[in-house]
């Protein structure tokens, strides 16, 4: 679903980053009605399988799978193809893999859909980890462009890929929104409520200013999983997004970098 089609409770997708089985299946029998869609990280994914993804489904959840695949071509692609019979909702790989490894994902998610009469998942790539910043993009990376301009060249590749969209930090939303044209989804992590602690993100912002700028889907995790009464954290989320921009508040200035 694009932009203007989402409800407020599709855009939230609800982290899975717990220790158990039963936790994360509790949790999607708690929350599955107040948020569009779970995500399933390397954590769950590794201690259960596939089989904790077909769990969710059954009961109704739909699943961002957040294996971020990087690899050869070959090996990405068949990996896509496993991800579609698992019938997720979205997937992801790494833009890093660069554009054949890309294309490959994407030609591999659309035949096997096709061939299977499934619905196609929408195919995102991660440009920069939410965790990374300006410092650590030219120290540890050694990369000489700017955050935002790597991450515009990464997105933009991706679009020649075939990629459905981007998996980027709220605080270059902005810059996509401008700088790719057509159809193209925006998912980000790096989102705090008003009311939550950074933890060990740079590039944050609050899930109503992400929302504002044009991000599509936003992942929330830990301000949800740690919060005494899950539910109410949600519908806290739900309302900060639904509140008129100047209405909502802002913790982190525009274009900050914590």
């Amino acid at each position: 679903m694009r932009n203007a089609e989402l409800t407020v409770s599709d855009r939230i997708v609800l982290a899975l980053d717990v220790d158990n089985d039963r936790e994360a299946i509790g949790l999607v029998a708690e929350l599955k009605d107040l948020v569009g869609m779970f995500k399933v990280g390397h954590q769950l994914f590794t201690a259960y399988g596939p089989d904790i993804v077909r769990r969710i489904i059954s009961m109704g959840g739909r699943v961002f799978l957040d294996l971020k695949y990087h690899d050869i071509p070959n090996t990405v692609a068949k990996a896509s193809t496993e991800a579609v019979k698992l019938g997720v909702s979205i997937f992801n790989v790494h833009a890093l893999g660069g554009l054949d490894m890309m294309k490959a994902a994407a030609l591999a998610a659309k035949e096997t859909a096709e061939k299977l009469h499934l619905p196609c998942p929408i195919v995102l790539a991660v440009t920069i980890l939410t965790s990374m910043d300006e410092r650590s993009l030219r120290k540890e990376l050694k990369i000489s462009r700017s955050l935002q301009r790597e991450v515009g060249h990464l997105a933009r590749l991706a679009q020649r890929a075939g990629m459905h969209g981007v998996v980027s930090s709220p605080q270059e939303i902005k810059m996509l929104r401008k700088g790719i044209r057509g159809e193209f989804v925006v998912l980000t992590p790096g989102v705090r409520p008003a009311w939550a602690a950074t933890d060990d993100q740079k590039r944050i912002m609050t899930p109503a200013e992400a929302v504002h700028v044009g991000a599509d889907y936003i992942v929330v995790g830990r301000p949800v999983l740690k919060a005494e009464d899950r539910r109410e954290a949600v519908r806290k989320i739900l309302e900060e997004i639904s509140m008129p921009r100047t209405a909502a508040g802002s913790k982190y200035p525009t274009g900050a970098r914590k």
